[in-house]
């Protein structure tokens, strides 16, 4: 394929203020003087086509007097290198060059680059912006003197840039402000915090956000701004300070900013000048992550703050790419051997040549030979690429889209036109119209864990969170049902108490009863610890609470038929004895034996390995099922055994019991209150494990609510009958008139 250097305009610095603001808006610094020119720095590789780039890789851009009446021409030069910016120029660098190497994407196709040092400078930005879409020389002639103006950013988050009108061939690889004010209006939401304050920078990023933020609030009517002020641009002090003092002197304890890192550093300054504390900050992207306020000293004035970053991604191979740059690989470069060395002679603080003029103290010279991986630098630090990873799809997206492009075939698809398949006609607003067919035609990355892709597989959408309600149908019946069955074991616990003389309760061991009834009513309400959003807490306690609550249930009806084996022995001839080894002081010190044993095992599980909440996104692709993680799956299948095994023996021991006098002793109907006990129980484990998400906690509180049920109409059904309606009954003759006929 013949050489064709095809300019594609991608700018990874897309600017938060859009042209029609900067028309009337000052470019220069005031130092820049009219009709000089000076050179743009950068790096430039060859290729079939040419991508470009713009990056910030310093922070102050310094015009010495371009005049011609005093001296010659001079070149910008900036200063305080970026470290930062130069990773993220890299990136783009180190995207191409792999694209190169591939055999799938390209693969006749040889890409190049064009990156500009835009020293975060607006007038310099448009420059470099306008070279890469003239394709021209990087010297520019300057007609117009020049003022002051605000820094520029390339993650273009501003909604302003969402104008389809305004801007048709504007593209994003970050969603815009209008994602983010929604998520700190959750935020406040979240935390019921309804009194704030907002502070926006004076700029396009700035005015659009609190225009939205503003809009979304006043919409979701979850509260109010008792204060909104613009951070000037530049040195005002008596601005900033009269902006602290508002939000001194405010009783909103909420402070939402968005405004850029410069911004930022002035307000803080003026913040812990005059002692404000004491605020909740909720930062937007730009400055959230900034590692100039992760120092102690700031420490104190931005306790707990929370903001919106930037998504992280991974981008493999890239930390062993950067341990290889080198002043000396770009030797045929110039331009790009320079940013290097720049990079160089800032990270090991040194200098290639000494500056002109200099005799005695040049400072420590750069041999070359220094090793990156003994600096002190976060250059290297590859494991939190946010921007980085941005830039790195953005080249990706590019790729795609011109592979498919050459791919196409005539009279088919969105590049079907005369340029098809023909790389010397493509036209740039062919690639911009492509990049919306095609941002889902990477290598697809993995959406977050709480975030699923559509269904068009071209946006990550937030999962619905799902888990056992108490605002859902079934959540309300099994809440419901259990506050009933409380309620009726407090009722018949009042009337066992209100007759507890009479023969019927007295025969029936009205200690056991009562407490049985009490284990009862701590059986429903430990149900209610299976509803509503898992947390730590009721996780730990909810298996703790449902194994002992049951086990002081089936302890107590144990002993219970024990008692009355026991006493129907005693009562035939020579069975005295037995009775003395089941007396009240006896059966207290059983059931609190057994229950005992219970709420070590219970210890054991929760100290050894606690359940805990966990997000669960296996079960759907569109949800997040919250369920609690047992931890121990043998902690789980020993507490269900101790207590089967109790029921069991319960079962047995009624059973040999089932055919003693019906009026003596109740032992038939703690045998059919025992056979439903385990009947649900055996029921519930197959039920359980093949129940997904939410219904896993539905079917074991109906499992609790179906064997509480089951004793306390089995067990109290009958005396209450008696109690309340058969009163003629409840004599001792009723009571022991068949064992007194026999």
């Amino acid at each position: 394929m013949p050489y064709t250097k095809l300019l594609l305009h991608m700018f990874f610095l897309l600017l938060y203020s859009y042209f029609s603001s900067v028309a009337s808006s000052p470019l220069y610094p005031s130092s820049c003087q009219s009709q000089g020119q000076f050179n743009l720095s950068g790096m430039h590789k060859a290729g079939d086509v040419v991508l470009g780039g713009l990056f910030g890789m310093h922070f102050v851009s310094v015009f010495p007097d371009l005049s011609f009446t005093s001296q010659p021409q001079h070149s910008i030069f900036c200063v305080s290198f970026d470290i930062l910016g130069f990773r993220q120029a890299q990136t783009m660098v180190f995207a191409i060059d792999e694209i190169n190497k591939s055999t799938n994407l390209l693969p006749n196709v040889t890409l190049g680059y064009s990156l500009y040092d835009i020293c975060v400078k607006l007038g310099i930005g448009f420059r470099a912006a306008l070279s890469l879409v003239s394709g021209q020389e990087e010297q520019f002639i300057l007609d117009e003197t020049c003022t002051g103006t605000p820094p520029v950013s390339y993650f273009a988050t501003c909604s302003c840039l969402s104008n389809r009108e305004k801007f048709p061939s504007f593209f994003r690889t970050i969603p815009s402000d209008a994602f983010q004010v929604r998520a700190m209006i959750q935020i406040l939401t979240h935390f019921g915090w309804t009194w704030a304050g907002l502070l926006v920078s004076d700029d396009d990023y700035g005015l659009h956000a609190a225009r939205s933020f503003k809009s979304h609030l006043a919409h979701s009517g979850g509260g109010c701004l008792a204060y909104s002020e613009v951070l000037p641009w530049g040195d005002h002090p008596a601005e900033i300070r009269r902006i602290v003092n508002v939000m001194k002197k405010s009783t909103a304890r909420v402070v939402i900013v968005f405004a850029h890192e410069s911004h930022m550093v002035n307000l803080m300054e003026e913040v812990v000048r005059q002692n404000v504390t004491g605020l909740q900050w909720i930062a937007s992207e730009a400055w959230i992550a900034a590692t100039v306020f992760q120092n102690p000293h700031l420490m104190p004035y931005l306790p707990g703050i929370l903001g919106i970053a930037i998504r992280q991604g991974e981008i493999p191979g890239f930390g062993e790419f950067l341990r290889q740059i080198h002043p000396d690989q770009h030797h045929n470069n110039s331009y790009g051997n320079n940013i290097v060395k720049l990079f160089w002679e800032y990270t090991f603080q040194c200098r290639f040549t000494p500056p002109a003029g200099s005799v005695d103290d040049v400072g420590t010279l750069c041999t070359g030979q220094e090793k990156l991986e003994d600096a002190e630098t976060e250059f290297l630090d590859v494991s939190n690429l946010r921007p980085e990873y941005n830039v790195y799809k953005a080249v990706y997206a590019l790729a795609y889209a011109l592979d498919d492009m050459l791919q196409c075939e005539p009279g088919r698809g969105p590049f079907s036109g005369h340029s098809c398949g023909i790389l010397q006609r493509l036209e740039p607003w062919q690639y911009l119209r492509s990049v919306s067919f095609l941002l889902d035609a990477m290598e697809c990355t993995s959406c977050p864990e709480d975030f699923w892709s559509n269904v068009q597989r071209d946006n990550c959408e937030p999962k619905k969170n799902e888990f056992l309600s108490y605002h859902e149908p079934l959540g309300i019946g099994l809440t419901v049902a259990s506050i009933f069955g409380t309620c009726v074991c407090a009722v018949v616990l009042g009337i066992f108490i209100y007759h507890r003389k009479t023969p019927v309760v007295r025969a029936n061991n009205s200690e056991l009863s009562f407490q049985l009834l009490l284990s009862l009513k701590l059986c429903y309400l430990c149900s209610l610890l299976f509803i509503g959003r898992p947390r730590l807490w009721t996780c730990q306690l909810r298996h703790a609470a449902f194994g002992i609550s049951f086990v002081l249930c089936v302890s107590c009806i144990l002993v219970k038929t024990m008692v009355v084996l026991a006493v129907f022995k005693a009562s035939k001839p020579g069975g005295g004895t037995s009775i003395k080894w089941f007396g009240v002081l006896q059966q207290r010190v059983t059931v609190i034996v057994l229950t005992s044993v219970q709420a070590a095992i219970c210890t054991v599980w929760i100290v050894s390995a606690s359940p805990t909440p966990h997000k669960n996104t296996q079960y759907y692709n569109d949800k997040i099922v919250y369920e609690c993680a047992v931890g121990s799956v043998v902690g789980f299948a020993v507490l269900l055994g101790y207590i089967g095994s109790l029921a069991i023996f319960s079962v047995l021991i009624a059973f040999k019991a089932r055919n003693l006098p019906d009026t003596f002793n109740e032992a038939k109907l703690i045998t059919f209150s025992m056979l439903i006990f385990c009947a649900v129980w055996v029921a519930f484990v197959p039920a359980y494990i093949s129940s997904p998400g939410k219904y896993a906690d539905a079917v074991e509180v109906f499992a609790i609510l179906a064997s509480s049920f089951g004793l306390l109409v089995a067990l109290f059904g009958p005396k209450c009958y008696i109690l309340l309606l058969r009163p003629e009954r409840n004599t001792k003759r009723a009571v022991m008139g068949r064992s007194i006929e026999s």
